[in-house]
């Protein structure tokens, strides 16, 4: 008799489904692994599976096609805005493609790095895209793994924005707003990594454009005080000396605008800030400051696409995508000068 269910607390199998919706078993596995079978049968068998509430097994299903359909991610934390959008557009490309995202939050620690990639790869995922700080992680050669602005290794492909074009793009941008003397701040790892490349292009952009510019460079963890102390040093008759300021990071300017407006100077009239990341308002689509903006989504794109890649051997070890620059306000564009 269709429509019988098993005694007890027994999960409904497949045979149920298929007992329910009067069709052969391999119709139903047929549907369930998205196969092509007539309307009319599938019909019949979704029907069925939703009277009945079965749940695929996807481990099982796991087990039968050597995948998980997992895919881990590394990130230091979702509390920084762009890794966060980082991880909602890589999970949104993962979804497309019926994958799950395994999200793992480093906190910057190296060792709990380690120890992510070692549980991803003792829960079968299918790999493992990194953005990670640990110069010693080591990843099983069989273990799939796409890194984000790190170059980790000819077999492993690195995924990043142009970061040289962007700082060369905000030192061009300074010039072209009338800058004549600007800074560089950078907070950040001293690990040899892709953002690093943002202190040269932004240096070649001064030295094409004549520009006079000072640097101070912080490693992870110092004082943003530090950044302050710097700037209170170069004004004078509470006129600062610069009147450019290109910050290594979105969250980094908006620290910076908060220091100058503490200081008595005013942005963008007084002196222009340009971040890098592309970073923006919470609840509306505004940049934070103005920015050089990484294309986030074609970031994320490209990490799921090559990971999913059957073939290791024709993957690149590094790709670079185009940045382009956004209005946030911080700068005097030319319809918004004043004298």
């Amino acid at each position: 008799m269709r429509g019988t269910m098993k005694k007890g607390n027994s999960a409904p199998t497949m045979k149920d489904v298929a007992r329910e919706a009067g069709v052969a078993l391999g119709t139903v596995s047929k549907v369930v692994n998205g196969l092509p079978v007539g309307d009319s049968y599938r019909i019949r068998v979704e029907n069925a599976i939703e009277k009945l509430n079965y749940q695929v097994n996807s481990y099982a299903q796991g087990l039968k096609s050597n995948r998980t359909y997992t895919v881990a991610l590394l990130i230091p934390n979702t509390q920084d805005p762009f890794f966060a959008s980082l991880a909602y557009h890589i999970n949104r490309s993962l979804s497309k493609r019926k994958y799950r995202m395994l999200l793992c939050c480093t906190d910057y620690d190296s060792s709990q790095e380690q120890e992510y990639v070692k549980m991803a790869q003792q829960n079968k995922v299918d790999g493992i895209i990194g953005l990670t700080y640990n110069p010693n992680l080591v990843v099983v050669e069989d273990t799939p793994f796409v890194a984000i602005d790190r170059s980790m290794g000819p077999k492993i492909p690195c995924v990043a924005s142009d970061n040289f074009a962007g700082g060369q793009l905000a030192a061009e941008k300074l010039a072209d707003l009338g800058c004549k003397k600007v800074a560089f701040l950078r907070i950040g790892s001293s690990l040899n990594n892709e953002p690093n490349k943002r202190k040269a292009g932004f240096e070649n952009g001064c030295l094409s454009r004549g520009l006079s510019y000072k640097m101070k460079i912080l490693n992870d963890g110092d004082s943003y005080e530090e950044f302050e102390t710097f700037l209170s040093s170069y004004i004078q008759d509470g006129k600062l000396a610069f009147d450019g300021i290109f910050c290594v990071t979105d969250s980094l300017a908006y620290c910076v605008i908060e220091m100058l407006r503490k200081l008595g100077q005013r942005v963008p009239e007084d002196v222009q800030v340009i971040g890098f990341d592309g970073i923006r308002h919470f609840g509306s689509m505004d940049y934070v400051c103005s920015t050089i903006v990484q294309p986030v989504v074609d970031l994320a794109e490209l990490c799921v696409d090559l990971l999913l890649q059957e073939n290791m051997l024709v993957k690149p070890p590094l790709i670079c995508l185009p940045v382009s620059y956004g209005n946030g306000g911080t700068t005097l564009e030319p319809d918004k000068k004043t004298d």
